[in-house]
């Protein structure tokens, strides 16, 4: 199980992003997104969330709490990807 903040973190390392991600980020915006980045959240979920995500779970999402919201219910303490 991992944490909100640890979902942010290793998403974060993912993307190689500098900044920490807060989760309202657009995936368009972010210049790490690609189709090989998705399939590593695709593997990340499983081997971190016990969550296996399909392409097709992946299709509404736009931000980053989008794909949070894939895996949050797995999370300790689960909270609402909508809350900060």
């Amino acid at each position: 199980m991992v944490t909100r903040q640890q979902f942010f973190e290793q998403l974060g390392e993912i993307l190689e992003t500098e900044a920490p991600l807060t989760g309202i980020e657009t995936l368009n915006d972010l210049e790490g997104w690609d189709s090989l980045t998705a399939i590593s959240f695709m593997a990340m979920a499983d081997e971190r969330c016990g969550v296996k995500v399909a392409p097709r779970d992946m299709r509404g999402c736009s931000t980053v709490n989008d794909l949070m919201a894939l895996v949050s219910a797995t999370f300790e303490n689960a909270v609402d990807p909508e809350q900060p």
